[in-house]
């Protein structure tokens, strides 16, 4: 592997992949349970989630480097572009690059769904383009949403509601607004992920004029958060499987509740960036196997 191939490695932080694939997985999880799963629809539309997460890193990294958010005191991840590993024009050319792949896979996804309903079709390309607009103006742009506290919505829209509703309608042309529960938890999971992150780089942030919420909230009242974030999304799940008297397959999700409270726990008892980083991690893959064994479990419970 040669030194470029990994820098591009690095910006696009595929440790990352796996979360924006989880509403995905939980909105076919939940098509398949009415009969309504295609392997096809799920395939493009975990390709059109990759590749907007992967714009979503890209544009994170570039982002940050111009801004001066990103430095030499930075606890996470090395990033790509301020380290010198690619020049922000190759950023660029790679944003648009991976930009116009989500636009071609979108579109393939539509067409796919929804043949000649052109309707559906206008109204999904109108949320692709948000979602594209989103994913770079996180950091990009004269007033980046991700440096003014609004990171932690447009995560739970986007990796919740628009992500596993949206991917339910895909498969179904219906929408069930009792899913706005499991929906909701979904991108409950996603936000704990970024309060982590957001609470690791606190202080830095806060240096560098990265007003997070995190920056907001201060340590101690996002820690607080956080754990509402876990509490919530346990809240949801259950109410939703109660109501709906799911029966007990879908509760195959509750091993993934330890490792997101250990995590949790870590955040609460220290202030250590690679300690932290591993309590992120740890949320990432956990916040993933909820969704995709509470997927499982409502498919075949």
């Amino acid at each position: 592997m040669t030194e470029k191939f990994r820098a591009w490695v690095l910006a696009a932080r595929p440790r990352t992949l796996p979360l924006a694939c989880s509403s995905i997985l939980l909105g076919s999880g939940l098509a398949a349970s009415v009969g309504a799963f295609k392997g096809s629809i799920m395939t493009l539309a975990l390709l059109t989630a990759i590749l907007l997460q992967i714009l979503s890193n890209l544009a994170n990294d570039y982002g940050d480097a111009v801004s001066g958010a990103d430095n030499a005191e930075r606890i996470g991840p090395q990033r790509a572009v301020v380290s010198g590993l690619i020049s922000r024009s190759d950023m660029v050319r790679a944003m648009v690059l991976v930009g116009l792949g989500s636009v071609l896979s979108g579109l393939a996804l539509l067409i796919t769904a929804f043949g000649n309903n052109w309707l559906d079709v206008l109204l999904f390309v109108a949320l692709g383009a948000i979602a594209i607009v989103s994913a770079v103006t996180y950091t990009v742009g004269r007033m980046p949403y991700g440096y003014r506290g609004f990171g932690d919505i447009s995560v739970f829209i986007f990796f919740g509601l628009l992500g596993v509703l949206g991917s339910y309608y895909l498969f179904t042309h219906t929408l069930d607004w009792a899913l706005l529960l499991p929906a909701g938890a979904c991108g409950l999971l996603a936000t704990a992920v970024l309060n982590i992150n957001n609470v690791r780089d606190i202080e830095g942030d806060a240096r560098t004029g990265k007003i997070t919420l995190a920056v907001r909230l201060g340590r101690e009242r996002a820690i607080i958060y956080h754990w509402s974030l876990i509490g919530g999304a346990l809240l949801l799940t259950a109410l939703f499987l109660v109501l709906q008297g799911k029966g007990w397959w879908p509760w195959i999700f509750m091993p993934a509740l330890k490792p997101l409270t250990d995590a949790a726990r870590l955040l609460s008892q220290t202030r250590d960036g690679v300690a932290l980083n591993g309590a992120l991690k740890k949320t990432a893959i956990s916040a993933f196997f909820y969704s995709v064994l509470l997927a499982l479990g409502i498919s075949i419970g």
